[in-house]
């Protein structure tokens, strides 16, 4: 049986995922990216529904949250999303 620590939730893993998308997604602009290419780029070329899946609940969570929006079917970061990891740059932790 593995350690506590080691385990993973999915909740965890949802936050995880979330967080790979944003930063990729920063990294990548002004490129705009559409759901399946973000798929792609985050999973590769063989991602089945599972990952797709996963991808598309980031999306939806970073959507509700204000940080991305999403207008014909391209994938984009907010002005939000943008101050957001400014802030986060500067935070001396």
């Amino acid at each position: 049986m593995e350690k506590n620590d080691e385990i993973r939730m999915p909740a965890s893993d949802d936050t995880a995922l979330e967080g790979a998308v944003l930063s990729q997604l920063l990294a990548l602009h002004p490129v705009q990216l559409t759901h399946a290419e973000l798929v792609r780029e985050l999973a590769g070329n063989e991602a089945g529904f599972e990952q797709s899946d996963a991808v598309e609940r980031a999306v939806r969570d970073l959507t509700g949250a204000g940080l991305l929006h999403c207008p014909n079917a391209v994938v984009m970061p907010t002005n939000a999303a943008f101050c957001f990891a400014a802030l986060s740059e500067d935070d001396p932790d």
